[in-house]
């Protein structure tokens, strides 16, 4: 889909609603938890963190850009970060070489997608290159509705070891495979709500093509993100709401923006898909100087 040109303007404050949903997966685990679907406590409403979010941005980018030099990525599974910084380091001052932070945090923003748009803290003793607020942060999601978790035990095919193998022989016990545990959800549909800032990107050299591709990436990330664990996830809507300030600074407070999008909770005593449940949108209600833009998927 292409991207509309109002919500690629850096010089403009965004605030944003994404909504997406689950079925039969888990959209996010606790490791708290045994690594079941993250919960509220009290209102048993399914949580998405903003980190598992934007970790599904990041592999978008990677994959659709990563090889370009502007649209790296910094935070990368299982690496560490200070080669990262040192690379950036060597090529742009030479090995060995006193770079001050100012000048660090500048190249990692040029040469990094999630340190110029999220933001990263970067003022270590090796190659310091202090910290940088990014213009795009994210909310925890919240699902709609509370959440029902099933967690099944399940057997794989194969033994682990010849050793278990003789160990069940021995106990008379009929040879199985290895056991495990598989909590999802059976449906959910979460919200999030988002916010660009003009003035941090501005400071960390944000383009508009920056802002295209995290909307690029926010729609068709969920493919790209498949497993086992997390079933079927899908983005099931973006709304975008654009301020005309020319300041940044913004016409309208952004929980009055959010307040446009309802999404009634489903008349079913069990929602399993994205028809039970109904989008109103009051755009007849708009403020002066704010325009909504809507990404269907």
């Amino acid at each position: 889909m292409e991207i509309p040109t109002i919500i690629t303007d850096v010089t403009r404050r965004h605030d944003f609603v994404l909504l997406f949903d689950v079925s039969k997966g888990n959209p996010n685990g606790d490791p708290d938890a045994g690594n079941l679907p993250r919960t509220d406590p009290e209102t048993m409403q399914g949580l998405v963190t903003d980190v598992a979010i934007k970790r599904k941005v990041r592999d978008y980018v990677d994959t659709a850009r990563g090889q370009e030099q502007r649209f790296k990525i910094y935070v990368q599974h299982g690496e560490f970060l200070t080669p990262r910084r040192e690379r950036v380091f060597n090529e742009r001052a030479g090995k060995g070489a006193k770079v001050e932070a100012k000048t660090g945090k500048e190249w990692m923003c040029d040469e990094f997608f999630d340190v110029r748009m999220f933001g990263a803290v970067m003022s270590m003793k090796e190659f310091n290159a202090g910290q940088v607020r990014g213009p795009i942060q994210l909310t925890f999601a919240n699902s709609i509705d509370p959440i029902v978790v099933l967690d099944h035990s399940i057997v794989g095919p194969a033994q682990n070891s010849k050793q278990a193998a003789n160990a069940n022989e021995d106990d008379g016990a009929e040879r199985t495979g290895t056991m495990g545990r598989k909590a999802y959800v059976p449906y959910g549909l979460y919200r999030a709500h988002g916010f660009f800032n003009a003035r941090f990107a501005k400071d960390n050299g944000v383009q508009p093509e920056d802002l295209a591709l995290f909307w690029e990436a926010l729609q068709n990330t969920w493919d790209l993100d498949r497993s086992a664990a997390r079933g079927e996830m899908a983005c099931r809507g973006i709304y975008v709401f654009t301020h005309d300030d020319p300041r940044g600074l913004g016409n309208a407070p952004a929980h009055a923006l959010f307040e446009l999008i309802e999404v009634a909770g489903s008349a079913s005593a069990a929602p399993r898909s994205f028809a039970d449940y109904e989008v109103k949108v009051r755009d007849g209600d708009l403020p002066a100087g704010v325009t909504l833009t809507r990404l269907a998927v």
